[in-house]
């Protein structure tokens, strides 16, 4: 090798070793972080056992159910959400994917730190949540279709009512002592979210936040008959109610609804109807409250106390569903159809608790707005102080619409109804 060849090769290995030495080094990465790895140490199953013994509760503050409401849910969902363990590392189990999931409802915590509560990655909750969420509406919506009640696979998701006559009398009955023939208080909100990307203003609603629209009906004993979730935030508030299942259903006289018959004491047939407030426009099968103030003991102002002290069951409903499940208490920064999913699951839980041992927890003594006899309020429900205005979950805007001319006449056939009952009681009381 002659002196020319020494020299190049001695200028490759410095010029090399320059190279090896000033080049930008990549952060390792780790297969597992050695907090996720202790997770099999402390395993979850010696968590809970801890805090099933708990006296204070803290496995129902944890969770917000009893330890054999969140088995029973856990052996429906198991065989679901349960993964295979690998060669190189374990399965997370069924329990602990449960558990994030109510604790990311029940809070609204971020993933990341539900990733230090629970040392899984936020990568990892960000996709456990949906799944669970699926698994959950799944079993859950078979538990309560026996009531009548099914979920239909949809772009978004819809909660069906119930499809048959005797069905609807047995909501009815409910609100027979205050406003007979009322089979449901129905309402509408806004589900604020963070913009969704690449949507431009699909999503802009007349709040100036970004919004899904959720549509339900409810029945006397807070349980949802009826949701109708995805709608996007920029469809006008009247449009909500016309672009739903449930109008379609009611146009098409498909809804199996009883036929129209006389109140009791009265010659006049009346059809069943749903009880709502000033955004939903007055007609055959929906109700409104008179607008403007009425004067005291006059025909109109005692039907919008009957009216707005039934109505008030979808009020109450939507803000024990708010204060419950914390992740509406700030804007949702998910995409819509996650949001979506979330929400359905939340109204499924709302209902499979109210009917468990878990309602005590839930839903315990003076949650709700109490009301005398006459529609007149007692007490305001504890949900009220518990509800932020900056929740999540915000009414639709309400906007004058010019009714029918049987919608009028119907709602005067109520009004003219209860006044005369009501004069009559008098008559009976003196």
């Amino acid at each position: 090798m002659d002196a020319v060849e020494v020299a190049a090769a001695t200028a490759y290995c410095a010029f090399a070793y320059h190279n090896y030495v000033n080049k930008p080094w990549k952060k390792r990465r780790w297969w597992m972080k050695s907090i996720h790895r202790n997770r099999t140490t402390q395993t979850i199953e010696n968590q809970f056992s801890e805090l099933i013994f708990e006296p204070s509760g803290e496995f129902e503050n944890l969770t917000r159910l009893t330890h054999a409401d969140f088995e029973y849910l856990l052996s429906k969902v198991s065989p679901i959400i349960s993964k295979k363990d690998t060669h190189w590392r374990l399965a997370i189990p069924a329990k602990l994917r449960l558990a994030i999931t109510l604790r990311y409802l029940a809070t609204g915590d971020s993933f990341k730190s539900l990733h230090f509560l629970f040392k899984v990655s936020s990568e990892v909750i960000s996709k456990i949540v949906p799944e669970v969420c699926t698994a959950l509406n799944t079993v859950l919506k078979d538990q309560i279709k026996p009531s009548g009640i099914q979920l239909s696979p949809c772009l978004y998701y819809i909660l069906q009512m119930p499809s048959t006559k005797e069905e609807w009398l047995n909501v009815e009955k409910g609100f027979r002592g205050n406003f007979p023939h009322a089979i449901g208080a129905m309402d509408g909100k806004h589900i604020v979210i963070q913009c969704p990307v690449h949507t431009g203003s699909d999503y802009f609603n007349y709040k100036r936040s970004f919004s899904i629209v959720l549509l339900a009906v409810v029945d006397s004993n807070h349980q949802f008959i009826f949701a109708d979730i995805g709608s996007q935030g920029r469809i006008s508030d009247g449009g909500v109610l016309r672009n739903s299942v449930l109008w379609q259903r009611i146009s098409e006289n498909t809804l199996n609804i009883p036929t129209p018959c006389p109140l009791l004491g009265s010659d006049e047939p009346l059809p069943y109807v749903f009880l709502c407030d000033g955004a939903f426009a007055l007609s055959t099968h929906i109700m409104k409250p008179y607008p403007g103030n009425h004067e005291f003991g006059s025909d109109k102002r005692l039907f919008n106390e009957k009216l707005s002290s039934s109505r008030v069951l979808i009020e109450n409903t939507f803000g024990i569903l708010a204060s419950r499940f914390r992740v509406f208490r700030k804007p949702i920064g998910l995409a819509p159809e996650k949001v979506s999913l979330l929400t359905m699951t939340c109204i499924l839980l709302h209902n499979f608790i109210k009917k468990s041992n878990s309602n005590h927890i839930y839903a315990p003594p003076g949650t709700f707005d109490t009301y005398d006899d006459n529609g007149t309020l007692i007490q305001e429900g504890s949900w009220r102080q518990d509800v932020q205005a900056s929740c999540a979950i915000r009414p639709l805007e309400v906007v004058p619409r010019r009714p029918t001319t049987n919608a009028i006449k119907i709602r005067e056939e109520f009004t003219a109804y209860f006044y005369n009952n009501m004069y009559l009681h008098h008559l009976e009381y003196l």
